[in-house]
């Protein structure tokens, strides 16, 4: 009654089955016990609930860290790299998207080629894996197998979107053309499957249709061979389109074809296009997997992260065009009150109250859009939203922050994620949040609290790099040098997406992109005194607090950048 546990089980069958009690049986124990054992129910109930408050307590970080720190991380995740097939480890295997832009921040610090490797043949395999879709687009949850070829197919929208930025990233870093083509394709995947009419993306699509796994996405020989032969392609690019996806009269996969792409067999672009449109078209006429509809807001925060920067770097008015109708989105349906996130759009009934990670995902993705677009709206949503999650959140005890806040019902102990498994944890989303938007307001305390949050963990960062991922990253912006640019222009003005668009061009990961209306007066110190000159766009770069002579030219705020930084070394 007090609501302590005392005993627990994984699953209990609704039959006895395999050694494991059916559920009624357990109910009508349960009853027993409390009926006549009720002190040792007690008893073992204030143990357990001892246990998982101790659990839950995080000390305060006491351990520093610098770039020997991030160095031991790099190389635990070398060591782990699999240098054949990419990715790190062994069978299953996961994309580790948020390691490797750690690993690209590595790379442009210190340019190590081993470094760069490792990034470039994940990025590669997984590209030419089963786990990404060679016709759609999008990339399912892992792979069941070390080469990333027969994938576990369902998709997700976070995956979508954390590879999708780490494809931006990989092309920013190294101008592979390849890259943006995934990534642009990944984003245009969420934009036709999963953004729903209501505004927002559904968090997943279903592995199986037909009752089968992976039926959607698989090919019999007599399919791929039908559909081939009445794509209008001769006989000898029947035979190239073969090669080069693995297509062959065995199958690759229990007898079936998972269309992968295989080194060394290149197709010209009409052939690639004619094969994939015959090939979607048959694919089409299949049951399609079921959708989950439900609008998470950190997962779609995750995903406004992902367009508003393909917007920028890639230039895409389509992605633009998205970024505008997710903050639109965002704005409207998970934010309510001026500052308060509910988790899920409420709909018809009442909304379940934001977690840290819907919060902090969120505020992450409008600041993104704020760059991507130029608008001052979404900046100060950004810096509401932050705010209202560390006044809700923050544990100064330990300096990090809770999963749950004062609007969800008290728990036997407070739950606070630090790991970055297959989502970014909300401490560490939070940790790079608060360092840049220290930059735009000049509020130490958040810069303050930003490394607080990184301490707590960086004993374990050498050791389990590849659950830090987003975290060392975070890092990594902590020991770089400030720098940032502001771009004084309406968020409707050509030449001031133009210079934010500059500002992105170069790989400068630490680089903070601020931007500021004219016609709305702000009072942050990191604003004053820039002013559009001539009543024209007007970027100001900035290393600390010097900043460089002002431009209106895009080309001369790449070559600041590139003096600057030492991007082109």
């Amino acid at each position: 009654p007090d609501l302590e546990p005392f005993y627990g089980g994984t699953y209990f069958p609704p039959e006895d089955r395999h050694g494991l009690p059916a559920f009624g049986r357990v109910l009508d124990a349960l009853a027993e016990a409390w009926a006549g054992q009720r002190s040792d129910i007690v008893r073992s109930a204030a143990e357990i609930s001892g246990h998982l408050r101790h659990q839950s307590e995080v000390e305060p970080g006491s351990t520093g860290f610098d770039q020997a720190t991030l160095d031991a991380a790099t190389r635990r995740l070398l060591a782990l790299f699999d240098s054949r097939h990419g990715g790190f480890g062994g069978a299953p295997k996961f994309p580790a998207p948020m390691a490797l832009e750690f690993l690209l921040r590595r790379w442009a610090r210190d340019r190590n080629p081993a470094v760069l490797e490792a990034v470039t043949t994940s990025l590669d395999r997984m590209a030419d894996g089963g786990i990404h879709d060679q016709l759609a687009g999008g990339f399912a949850r892992y792979s069941t197998d070390e080469r990333w070829l027969a994938p576990h197919f369902e998709k997700m929208l976070y995956d979508n979107a954390l590879l999708a930025h780490a494809y931006i990233e990989g092309f920013r870093a190294t101008g592979n053309p390849r890259y943006a083509e995934v990534a642009r394709s990944t984003l245009q995947f969420l934009l036709a499957e999963m953004e729903t009419d209501g505004g927002g993306f559904a968090a997943a699509l279903d592995a199986d249709s037909e009752g089968e796994e992976g039926r959607f996405y698989v090919w019999t020989a007599d399919e791929l061979g039908s559909v081939l032969d009445g794509a209008g392609l001769s006989r000898e690019e029947v035979a190239a389109v073969a090669g080069a996806w693995d297509i062959g009269p065995g199958g690759n996969w229990e007898g079936r074809t998972i269309l992968r792409r295989i080194l060394g067999h290149e197709l010209s672009p009409g052939v690639t296009a004619q094969a994939r449109t015959a090939l979607l078209a048959a694919r089409a006429e299949r049951i399609r997997p079921g959708r989950d509809d439900k609008r998470l807001a950190a997962w779609n925060g995750l995903a406004l992260r992902a367009f508003a920067h393909g917007a920028l770097v890639l230039g895409d008015d389509d992605l633009r065009a998205a970024t505008a109708r997710l903050v639109a989105f965002v704005g409207e349906a998970l934010v309510h009150d001026g500052d308060r996130v509910w988790r899920l759009p409420p709909g018809g009934s009442a909304g379940i109250p934001g977690f840290a990670e819907d919060y902090a995902c969120l505020a992450d993705g409008l600041l993104e859009a704020a760059a991507a677009t130029g608008d001052s709206a979404s900046l100060d949503l950004a810096i509401g939203v932050t705010r209202r999650l560390m006044a809700d959140f923050w544990d100064d005890a330990s300096g990090i922050l809770a999963d749950i806040g004062p609007d969800h019902e008290a728990l036997i102990s407070t739950p606070r994620t630090l790991l970055d498994s297959a989502t970014p944890s909300a401490n560490a989303v939070a940790a790079d949040l608060l360092l840049r938007l220290a930059v735009i307001t000049s509020d130490e305390t958040l810069d303050r609290q930003g490394r607080r949050i990184l301490g707590a963990t960086a004993d374990a960062w050498a050791s389990q790099p590849t659950a830090f991922g987003r975290t060392l990253a975070a890092a990594d912006r902590a020991l770089a040098e400030r720098l940032d640019v502001v771009v004084v222009a309406a968020p409707d003005d050509a030449d001031g997406l133009a210079l934010r668009q500059a500002a992105a061009e170069l790989f400068v990961p630490s680089v903070v992109i601020a931007p500021l209306d004219p016609g709305v007066p702000r009072s942050d110190p990191l604003f004053a005194d820039k002013v559009a000159n001539d009543g024209r766009a007007t970027a100001y770069l900035c290393r600390g607090s010097v900043c460089l002579a002002p431009t209106i030219d895009p080309v001369e705020l790449v070559t600041q950048l590139t003096r600057l930084t030492g991007s082109a070394e």
